[in-house]
């Protein structure tokens, strides 16, 4: 059985991304956008909320784009 090891990267969910750059002020409103289809994450829309996000990745939402830049904390 092929079991699947976790990513080394640090990375962060697509809803706090999204809370964290001030597109959204709650996860409610962060899920509603995303379950929506209003959200893309390269170009592709995802309906993901919970959608890891590596440094490189780009959010678009409402024609702005953003790309992700995540730091390890430790």
């Amino acid at each position: 059985m092929n079991e699947r090891k976790p990513d080394p990267r640090p990375m962060i969910r697509l809803d706090d991304f999204l809370k964290a750059a001030g597109v959204v002020s709650t996860g409610g409103e962060a899920k509603v956008r995303i379950q929506a289809g209003e959200v893309l994450v390269n170009d592709e829309v995802e309906t993901r909320r919970r959608r890891q996000l590596f440094t490189g990745d780009e959010v678009n939402w409402n024609s702005q784009v953003w790309r992700v830049e995540v730091t390890d904390d430790d």
